[in-house]
């Protein structure tokens, strides 16, 4: 018998099986393609949805905390540095951040809780953010005065002399200016409500 012959006989037995391995080989090939392919395209489609990554929409914009020398992006009306004016040196320990304060002008008098007492106190505050807070506490003055008037009326005249008291008022107060800002701008922002004068009458 040929060898030609002999070949084409075991082809009919194993009923061409060599050729259909080879199209099988194939067919996985192109399947593994097309699932890579579909699995890049459903990648990029969840990408473009914002399921992970970037989504294309920028955090709010929203009052940053200012590094020790760095320039503030929004200073305060009037508070531009003049030519002559030194600059602060800051030093090395302590916070990474600096500090601003804004003071009120007018005193705040008002009476005690349950007592004939009043308390006159006058008032600044601290924030370690770019400028846009103290301009808003300067636009909400209005406001803000009305909210320290409503804490000062609900504060007993003991809480008053005791010095966790005036650390607990000034806390407070802080909320209460947080809470006007955040409900007419939506950032709060004060750190601390700091007394340059306090006067029990």
């Amino acid at each position: 018998m040929s060898k030609g012959k002999e070949k084409a006989d075991k082809d009919v037995e194993d009923g061409g099986k060599s050729g259909k391995g080879k199209g099988g080989m194939i067919k996985i090939i192109i399947g593994a393609v097309l699932l890579l392919g579909l699995g890049a395209g459903g990648a990029y489609g969840a990408f473009a949805m914002g399921m992970f990554g970037e989504t294309g929409h920028d955090e709010p914009d929203t009052p940053k905390l200012v590094m020790k020398g760095e320039e503030d992006p929004y200073p305060l009306p009037g508070a531009e540095k003049k030519k002559d004016e030194t600059p602060p040196v800051y030093g090395d320990g302590g916070s990474k951040y600096r500090t601003v304060y804004y003071s009120f002008e007018e005193t705040f008098t008002s009476n005690l809780a349950d007592s004939p007492g009043l308390v006159q106190v006058e008032l600044a505050v601290s924030t370690r953010r770019d400028g846009r807070v103290l301009q808003w506490v300067h636009n909400h003055e209005l406001a803000i005065r009305s909210a320290i008037l409503t804490e000062l009326a609900a504060t007993p005249e003991a809480e008053i002399y005791d010095p966790g008291g005036k650390e607990r008022l000034a806390k407070r107060l802080t909320a209460a200016i947080n809470a006007v800002l955040v409900e007419n701008e939506g950032f709060g922002g004060i750190d601390a409500v700091h007394f340059r004068g306090f006067l029990v009458q």
